[in-house]
């Protein structure tokens, strides 16, 4: 029952997007109150407004801007969604704007973020740091290293004088993980044979990678961070993603993909339903994992609409063929409500540069990869 009542809470939401007209407008100082999803952190509207249209049933947002007076909250983005699709209330607020998803135009998902933000600090994500003569070379440092995806710069005259001139390069997700990864009997589950890929190799020697994996082997320590995983392959690439981690432990029983970060050794032991492996970073990513669909499991949530169709295969094409889809879930007949039988989700979840946390910091500047820009 309660598989059935999320399904129909999801739906409600899913044939919103299709709905929606394209709407660009930004209302400075209107606020939407209420309705809201979540918050994530923005450094200016623009950006607010981007993570609204890769979050699956984002709609419309309202974004506390810098200039804010009403308490300590800057930076906040707040994504809101109605059942009807329509901003419930409105209401003049100064130091916020609002506006609304870009689902229903042509919207970029892997947008340009051109703009450095000076006196702001894109707070935590570091993996590594260095030294550089100012925030423009601390970008072009950013934008050559696959796995940076956000900087923060500090300047010449920071009070610390020991991080003077300290470029901080900063990772988040740019390959989907489903907030979910559960057994479900009925349901095939796959991604979209788009997934955006980050280009490992800036060499001109582009060979497929060998992947080499071990069955029945887990590392229990050294843990740097855990996802959601469907498969070895699939932790592979999220291990390939991330700049800081060394190998990784899939496990089967609880699809969980356990990042590890170990320079100086690898402890194994004999686990089974574990796979350990390491990431793929000096040669062409191995797509292949995109092509296979899992039957039997389904990732949850994170829809954004549905279709019916007449197979699987169909529902991987359709995904495929829609731009906003990342993976998606096909119930067949076997799934245990027939009103459900032959349809398609369309899934997605957000994998443009976001900082876990952005505050006010006089003397440094902040600011995104331009690999997008090219």
């Amino acid at each position: 029952m309660e598989t059935h009542l999320i399904l129909v809470g999801l739906l409600s939401l899913c044939s919103l997007s299709l709905s929606q007209v394209c709407n660009t407008q930004l209302l400075e100082n209107v606020d939407f109150p209420g309705t809201d999803i979540k918050f994530e952190y923005s450094p200016d509207v623009d950006h607010c407004q981007q993570l609204c249209t890769q979050h699956p049933s984002c709609l419309f947002f309202t974004f506390i801007r810098p200039d804010w007076t009403g308490d300590l909250r800057h930076f906040y983005c707040y994504l809101k969604t109605t059942a009807s699709g329509n901003v419930a209330v409105q209401k003049p607020l100064e130091g916020v704007t609002s506006g609304f998803s870009l689902k229903a135009c042509t919207p970029e998902l892997q947008p340009c973020l051109p703009k450095v933000y000076p006196d702001v600090d894109f707070f935590g994500a570091d993996y590594t740091a260095l030294f550089t003569a100012d925030h423009e070379e601390c970008q072009r440092a950013c934008t050559q290293d696959p796995g940076c995806q956000f900087f923060t710069f500090v300047h010449e005259d920071f009070g610390t004088e020991t991080i003077r001139f300290k470029c901080h390069l900063k990772y988040s997700p740019s390959i989907p993980a489903p907030p979910t990864v559960r057994r479900q009997t009925g349901v095939v589950s796959g991604f979209s044979q788009n997934v955006h890929l980050p280009q490992q190799s800036t060499t001109v020697f582009f060979t497929a990678c060998e992947g080499k994996l071990f069955p029945s082997i887990s590392v229990p320590q050294s843990n740097l961070k855990t996802l959601p995983g469907v498969s070895p392959d699939h932790c592979r690439a999220l291990c390939s993603d991330h700049p800081a981690c060394t190998f990784f432990t899939f496990d089967s029983n609880e699809f969980k993909c356990h990042l590890k970060n170990n320079k100086d050794n690898m402890e194994t032991i004999a686990k089974e339903g574990s796979t350990t492996g390491f990431p793929e970073r000096f040669c062409q990513l191995d797509e292949n994992w995109l092509k296979v669909a899992h039957d039997g499991v389904t990732l949850h949530g994170s829809d954004i609409r549905f279709e019916l169709v007449d197979d699987a295969d169909s529902c991987q094409r359709k995904c495929t063929e829609d731009p906003l889809c990342q993976f998606y879930d096909y119930l067949t007949e076997a799934f245990s409500d027939r009103d459900f039988w032959r349809r398609c989700f369309f899934k997605r979840t957000i994998t443009m540069p976001a900082p876990p946390k952005i505050t006010k910091l006089e003397k440094v500047t902040s600011g995104f990869q331009l690999r997008s820009c090219v």
